[in-house]
């Protein structure tokens, strides 16, 4: 059994090319899900889809041939060509997948890094695959280690004293850009999470908000949980986005929501932030608006990495032993089976021979009790070392393994 992951993120693939690896909603996601699991070489699949990375991690029986699998059917799904996407993305196997997914777990990996959300989102991620058939005990052992490194990166880092999100940083390059907030008016389209930290962060900025979305009544219970939001029906969008001086989109939409056609002039500035992927905002730029997409927040990424980049070197290191306590407890789980037979045979054994001892009239038969214990004694002092030679050389070579390369 093996390890892989397979990620296409902000580091390696354009937005473009995210938004075509992008899935609208749970269905197509187990559509996707399905495909992968169908082939022989994956026993378990998970899919990590979020606004900056798509990743298929997985274990399975041959790594090249669920590799050139897992291509095609990407390909297939983003009309891509499978040497683009081999090209682009990062494939990592072995104790490299699971130092990978650490990272991840850890928001080691991510745009923000020490970014809230992301530990949230595999979490998910799992849920849906162990929900569905897709994941079982294999990726659940790599999860679970995933969450204990994380919270071990947590307790001895300040990685995470300050809560960020990729919402958080556009509020932020929202205030860079624009002094005082207050009494400024904000349209907030969507009402994920993303939505709810915008809406909070504005509405601490003293940002008048209002909260916009397809289904009115998610738009109700958003606003009652950020507290002092209104409400606007999403019909009157055409109106709304020339009224607003802010508007933060993240929809699931697979099509833009904001276009040119619904889009008129105004004379103030307007400071549009689309957070959505696949993105929901398409115009020509003009009409003195100001559009960020995720990608274009990266000078205040680049510089919350360089603040926290001490801390992520720590990090690294708590992650570098989490892997090698995993290996080494998977590599138990391999072991620990072959003693115990071991154990179980000797102790049969003794058994045996203590009754044969009784039946030829060598120990008195009220002794059998004793003789058997004995026996077990000392088969278990004589095994001891071997059975502790046999656990440290598993180890060593897991050591061995994961280092080779």
């Amino acid at each position: 059994m093996h390890y892989l992951n397979i990620s296409f993120t902000h580091k390696n693939a354009t937005l473009e090319v995210r938004e075509k690896l992008s899935y609208p909603d749970d269905a197509a996601l187990k559509i996707c899900s399905e495909k992968l699991h169908k082939n022989e070489a994956i026993n378990e699949v998970m899919l990590i889809a979020t606004c900056n990375r798509m990743e298929v991690f997985c274990s399975c029986s041959d790594t090249a041939w669920a590799t050139k699998h897992i291509i095609s059917i990407l390909a297939d799904k983003s009309g891509l060509a499978q040497e683009e996407l081999e090209g682009l993305a990062d494939i990592y196997d072995e104790s490299s997948a699971i130092f990978h997914l650490f990272s991840v777990v850890s928001s080691l990996d991510s745009m923000v890094i020490g970014e809230t959300q992301i530990a949230g989102q595999v979490k998910d991620a799992f849920r849906f695959a162990y929900d569905n058939g897709f994941a079982s005990q294999k990726i659940a052992r790599a999860i679970k280690s995933a969450f204990k490194c994380a919270a071990d990166v947590r307790n001895a880092t300040d990685i995470s004293s300050k809560p960020v999100s990729m919402a958080s940083v556009a509020v932020s390059k929202l205030k860079s850009l624009e002094s005082d907030l207050v009494d400024k008016k904000a349209l907030i389209i969507g009402v994920g999470e993303m939505s709810e930290i915008s809406a909070k962060h504005l509405i601490n900025a003293g940002v008048k908000v209002t909260i916009m979305n397809r289904t009115i009544h998610k738009a109700q219970k958003l606003a009652q949980e950020v507290g002092g939001a209104d409400i606007r029906p999403f019909e009157e969008l055409k109106d709304a986005v020339n009224e607003f001086d802010i508007l933060f989109s993240a929809t699931s939409s697979q099509t833009p929501i904001i276009t040119d056609e619904i889009i008129k002039p105004c004379d103030f500035d307007r400071y549009w932030f689309d957070l959505a992927l696949p993105r929901d905002i398409s115009f020509s730029k003009g009409n003195r608006i100001n559009l960020f997409v995720i990608d274009d927040l990266k000078n205040i990424i680049d510089e919350n990495l360089s603040a926290r980049e001490n801390a992520a070197k720590s990090a690294h290191g708590i992650i570098g032993r989490n892997v090698v306590a995993f290996f080494d407890a998977l590599n138990m789980l391999d072991i620990e089976p072959i003693i115990k037979d071991i154990y179980k045979d000797a102790y049969k054994a003794a058994q045996e021979e203590s009754l044969r001892a009784v039946e030829h009239g060598y120990i008195p038969k009220e002794y059998a009790q004793q003789a058997q214990k004995m026996c077990e004694q000392t088969l278990k002092r004589f095994l001891h070392k071997y059975t502790k030679n046999m656990r440290e050389n598993s180890h060593e070579a897991n050591i061995f393994t994961q280092y080779k390369h």
